[in-house]
């Protein structure tokens, strides 16, 4: 499978926590930098949180110090633990490897 799958979405509510799953291919989890992005309704598509080969990661400032973004060898996984979550993190939220794109998983952030 080349294209990444996520799992984890769910409703929550605000204050609570998720984490989001991202299996890849051993190619993809190998060799590229595995993102994620998120989509609210009528929002354009946003980097989130990133993770290189090397283990560095990136986060959008909205999200620091709520989000961390890790990865698991031994799985070709990437998660995304979300804290702290607001109503405003509702979205979609895709995976990225390389220029392959997951189908992506809805979290709500909602009382």
């Amino acid at each position: 499978q080349d294209q990444p799958v996520e799992s984890g979405g769910g409703l929550v509510q605000p204050g609570g926590s998720l984490r989001l799953s991202c299996a890849t291919s051993a190619v993809i989890f190998r060799f590229y930098t595995i993102s994620w992005y998120r989509q609210a309704p009528g929002k354009q598509r946003e980097l989130v949180a990133s993770i290189s080969r090397g283990d560095s990661t990136n986060y959008a400032d909205s999200v620091k110090g709520r989000f961390t973004i890790s990865r698991d060898n031994a799985k070709n996984t990437v998660y995304l633990q979300m804290n702290s979550l607001k109503p405003e993190d509702t979205a979609v939220y895709y995976c990225k490897g390389g220029i392959a794109w997951g189908q992506g998983t809805q979290v709500t952030v909602s009382s």
